[in-house]
């Protein structure tokens, strides 16, 4: 393998990481998140200022 031309190791490189890339990219767009559906009440509290 040392024999290689640095153009072999240059398109290897390139080959691995455009795969790593893809892998990464098919993992994060197919993962499908549920959505927490949580009612948010706002509660007003009136204090009245008697002073």
């Amino acid at each position: 393998m040392p024999q290689m031309a640095p153009l072999n190791w240059l398109g290897l490189f390139i080959s691995f990481s455009l795969i790593f890339l893809t892998f990464n990219a098919m993992n994060y767009f197919t993962l499908i998140y549920s959505p927490k559906i949580t009612s948010i009440k706002k509660t007003f509290t009136l204090t009245n200022w008697k002073w």
